[in-house]
């Protein structure tokens, strides 16, 4: 396997490090951390104020991230609106939409969803006196769209719905939820915060109406997200928070704002995170998305053949969907387990991972969640099913 590890300073420090969390966040490679310190070594001032050489080409490089991010998805660079994440992104959608929703409409979502996903609209829900519908899913966890036909009517005005669970790592069916939602009036938000950083997401293919991921799980920085939003949309959606930058004109009594995606940004934004984004995208997008698929579900592939020989261990997800595997080791409370995996230095998530909803599907208090990325190889995995085995045996030997 190619070694991608030395694009990342911490391995440098960390030589016997395995991490297999990145669906929670990603490593960072040097080019991102290095354009976050020129930013700050070399400019070090705001955007879009400035009347000086400095500003400008802050905001240039600002506004550069901004295109690269619309190429990225194949969006228009005014549909496209940077946030703190992902979470952020998600709620500014439903706190900002909720003028549109009125008593007796309805919601779907389902519960596979990340907290951020749906909790936003159950928010928009009990304030608005709308209804909350779930998709049934299979015995095994998955949407289909017969199941989606059957809670889809002439109510629904909001469809919010991940491309893949974070928990199960299942692929929805997004575009044909997107045709039918749309065929009776509804709108779609995406929660894209498992896909984008590990498939090719084309909103324009997709139709969805709004997309929502975060920098840190693409090799981007903390603290930066962005939404993708149709434009029509964006431009009849009232801004949630105001103040600087966002105003077009402001007197004693009245307001009003600039184009989206402007409206949306209030205030000084995260400036380096945004300008670093474009770095990430770059550094992804050299090595492919298609590549880095390849290399996810062979490794995925080597630890599930590895596990398989490995007794006491309940795989909730056995498939080659997605980069993530959630098992437990029956008999032992994950947070334990965990315990070891750290003592190795593995690096997993032990919990119900922001998705209650689906971790109580699964009759499950928590589960262990081992995910991977494409600087991954296979004596991670091995290092991996080592720490399985070691907390099988130390926790059942009492």
């Amino acid at each position: 396997m190619e070694d991608y590890k030395k694009y990342f300073p911490i391995y440098a420090n960390h030589k016997d490090l395995a991490y297999l969390d990145s669906a929670a966040s990603s490593l960072k490679p040097k080019c991102v951390i290095d354009k976050i310190d020129y930013y700050y070594n070399n400019i070090c001032v705001n955007v879009n104020r400035g009347v000086y050489s400095l500003s400008y080409e802050a905001t240039d490089l600002y506004e550069e991230s901004r295109r690269v991010v619309a190429k990225f998805i194949n969006a228009k660079e005014e549909e496209i609106v940077f946030t703190r994440g992902a979470s952020a992104s998600l709620n500014l959608v439903a706190n900002s939409y909720m003028d549109f929703i009125n008593p007796g409409d309805e919601i779907i979502t389902t519960l596979q969803e990340h907290h951020s996903s749906f909790m936003p609209w159950l928010n928009v829900c009990n304030k608005k006196g709308a209804k909350l519908v779930y998709i049934p899913l299979t015995e095994d966890g998955k949407v289909t769209i017969e199941n989606f036909k059957k809670v889809l009517t002439k109510n629904t005005k909001v469809v919010a719905i991940n491309q893949v669970s974070n928990v199960l790592g299942y692929t929805n069916p997004i575009k044909e939820i997107c045709k039918l939602a749309h065929e009776v009036g509804a709108i779609v938000s995406v929660d894209g915060a498992q896909s984008v950083p590990h498939m090719k997401v084309d909103v324009k293919d997709l139709d969805c109406d709004f997309l929502s991921f975060s920098g840190h799980k693409m090799c981007g920085p903390s603290g930066v997200g962005v939404l993708y939003g149709k434009y029509n949309l964006l431009q009849k959606m009232p801004p949630v928070e105001f103040g600087g930058d966002m105003a077009q004109d402001v007197y004693e009594h009245e307001m009003t704002f600039k184009d989206a995606p402007y409206k949306f940004e209030t205030g000084t934004p995260l400036i380096s995170e945004v300008i670093a984004l474009k770095d990430a995208i770059d550094f992804i997008s050299n090595i492919g998305l298609d590549n880095i698929k390849a290399r996810e579900l062979e490794l995925k592939k080597y630890a599930l053949d590895k596990l398989k020989s490995v007794d006491g261990i309940e795989i909730y997800n056995n498939n080659l969907d997605s980069s993530l595997i959630t098992f437990n080791i029956k008999g032992v409370h994950p947070h334990d387990a965990a315990s070891i995996f750290d003592k190795n230095n593995v690096c997993i998530r032990a919990g119900f991972h922001c998705a209650q909803p689906i971790t109580r599907f699964l009759d499950q208090i928590s589960t262990i969640r081992c995910s991977f990325y494409f600087y991954n190889d296979f004596s991670d995995v091995d290092k991996f099913v080592k720490s399985v085995i070691e907390a099988r045996d130390f926790f059942l030997s009492f």
